[in-house]
């Protein structure tokens, strides 16, 4: 018996001595540093011309420029209800806003008493219906609107750009745009039309751009034509170096979303079960599983479902949502 216990003690010993070996004695050592410092000494760098190594350099700024006013823009503070209405594609004032939120509310909670839910149900519901639930069409109408505005934007910002080099002024560009363009870039690029027609210059009409349209392309299209505007400047090449960034950040965002399909999928397969199952049970033995409501341990379980079941969700909502 000893003999064993010696022998089993002495396998166990060499396995995680194995496993420190191949594991911690790399990186203690330095080994598998110095082996990528010979790595990065010895690969080849590929010949580039020094045309299209400027070429490149330019799109790199233009890049680094649109991420770090996309990380400035996500430090600052909540966005006003009026400015999310009006960014909504909405013409509604506040008050109506709120009127519609409160008949929702009201009438969420109404016909949960009616038909016998109770006050604290009827009081959740209401506040979902009143006030979680308008601000999720906000939200939704605004991605939307976003999304159509970002859809056609570099096309908008190549004609700009062949109507600079065709030698029409950048006014008159804007106004090809304004007058061909899909909605609800049309209604944008009018908007700086009239609010340049008032008397306000063209470079801060161009910029406030980014009020109406909270999206990291429109603030750099803004802050472009507002330094050309002071400083002058080769605008119809930085334009065209923001279309091909822009362009590449379409292709870059539709093979994500292409290559996280199928974690989306599992997700909703593996997310619908739990609910899908319920109801099957419940259709077949109702009295079995109707113990989750009408019991106290079984509400108990039930909420603690819901929990996990919310957590797991997010997590895999974490998981396949990328950044680039």
């Amino acid at each position: 018996m000893n003999m064993q216990a010696l022998a089993l003690a002495f396998m166990a010993t060499v396995a995680v001595g194995g496993l420190a070996w191949v594991f911690l004695y790399p990186q203690l050592s330095g080994e598998k540093k110095a082996e990528e410092r010979r790595s990065s000494i010895a690969r080849p760098e590929p010949k580039i011309r020094s045309a299209d190594r400027a070429q490149r350099s330019k799109r790199d700024q233009v890049e680094t420029s649109l991420k770090e006013v996309e990380a400035r823009n996500k430090e600052k503070s909540k966005v006003p209800l009026g400015i999310r209405i009006t960014q909504a594609g909405l013409d509604w004032s506040e008050q109506k806003f709120l009127v519609i939120s409160g008949i929702l509310g009201l009438f969420a909670f109404a016909m949960t008493v009616m038909f016998g839910g109770g006050l604290l149900a009827g009081a959740g519901l209401a506040f979902a219906a009143g006030f979680g639930l308008p601000r999720w069409v906000l939200g939704f109408l605004k991605k939307r609107r976003e999304d159509a505005f970002l859809k056609a934007l570099p096309d908008a910002v190549d004609v700009v750009v062949r109507g600079i080099k065709a030698g029409l002024p950048l006014f008159d560009s804007l106004k090809v745009v304004a007058a061909d363009a899909p909605e609800p870039l049309r209604s944008e690029f009018n908007a700086i039309i009239e609010t340049q027609t008032i008397g306000m210059p063209l470079g801060e009409a161009c910029a406030r751009l980014y009020e109406r349209m909270p999206l990291p392309e429109a603030n750099f299209f803004g802050i472009v034509i507002a330094i050309q505007q002071k400083s002058g400047g080769n605008l119809s090449e930085a334009l065209g170096n923001l279309s091909k960034v822009l362009r590449d950040r379409k292709k870059m965002k539709e093979k994500i979303q292409a290559m996280s399909m199928e974690a989306k999928a599992s997700a909703g397969i593996i997310g619908s079960l739990p609910p899908i199952v319920m109801l099957l049970v419940y259709m077949s033995t109702p009295d079995y599983i109707s113990l989750l409501w009408t019991h106290e341990t079984g509400r108990l379980m039930l909420a603690g479902c819901v929990v996990w079941m919310s957590c797991g969700i997010f997590v895999m909502k974490k998981m396949i949502n990328f950044d680039f």
